[in-house]
């Protein structure tokens, strides 16, 4: 059998491209609505997911305050504003759109996301930046063996698993909790969000004879509907482990949250 390739889709929607978002789009700051719009708008500014760009007449209790600054973002020119909810002020929280930037964006304002308190897609919670409409998460069941091992350790050992691919991310492996040596991993503190997955419940670190390794294993109790199949289950991450499908290593991809690029 031949291994399974490490390669994955590549991201296809290049920066500055813009799209209309068929979606009510909210945002709230103290308890106040800061804007209410059907007419977003996706933009691209880096490559991996888009951010919204909302038209300034919706702003609903949000008032801008030209900051007099401007900079060049990822889609184009973009002048600063100090957002101001109530009571409640954001500086710098948001960039509205100058000459130079994609025509739709013009009279549109980018927010940025932890400025405000809650952002909403319909009638439900958006967490990290907007889902991107090109990208897929998909968690498949797959009766691939898996086996991860570090510093010589075995720590998990499976028959099968769930298979999640996630668009641009190496494929994940998820494994029942009965299937891991949990006397040789340590709970972590540690809790990260994914627009697409959720919240993690738990993370787990190793410590080995010659080193620690923090957080390479992760879980979802209470993942979103999308990728249900993974709830409970533990996955390793393919950069930080050495893990075998099938009887074959899988080569380490360079660890995204490692490489100071941004």
């Amino acid at each position: 059998m031949a291994t399974e390739s490490v390669l994955h889709p590549s991201l296809i929607v290049p920066i500055g491209h813009v799209e209309p978002v068929p979606r009510r789009i909210r945002g709230m700051v103290g308890g106040r609505v800061v804007f209410d719009t059907r007419r977003a708008l996706y933009v691209w500014e880096w490559q991996a997911y888009p951010q919204f760009s909302i038209p300034v007449e919706d702003l609903v209790d949000g008032v801008l305050h030209d900051d007099e600054h401007s900079e060049q973002l990822g889609a184009g020119p973009a002048h600063r504003h100090t957002l101001q909810v109530g009571p409640e002020v954001r500086a710098g929280a948001a960039w509205v759109w100058g000459e130079g930037a994609p025509g739709p964006l013009r009279g549109t304002v980018r927010f940025e996301w932890e400025a405000l308190d809650y952002w909403f897609e319909e009638d439900e919670p958006v967490f990290v930046h907007p889902r991107s409409p090109y990208s897929r998460v998909d968690a498949l069941r797959s009766s691939s063996s898996v086996r991860v091992e570090l510093d010589g350790v075995v720590l998990a050992e499976a028959a099968d698993c769930v298979k999640l691919f996630e668009t641009g991310l190496p494929t994940r492996y998820y494994l029942n909790r009965t299937n891991i040596d949990w006397t040789r991993l340590r709970h972590s503190d540690t809790v990260t969000r994914c627009p697409y997955k959720g919240t993690t419940s738990s993370y787990w670190s190793f410590d080995g004879d010659t080193a620690s390794h923090e957080d390479i294993a992760w879980m979802y109790d209470f993942p979103t509907i999308h990728a249900n199949r993974i709830a409970g289950l533990t996955a390793f991450y393919n950069e930080r482990v050495d893990l075998y499908i099938d009887g074959f290593l899988l080569p380490r991809p360079t660890d995204p949250t490692r490489v100071a690029t941004d």
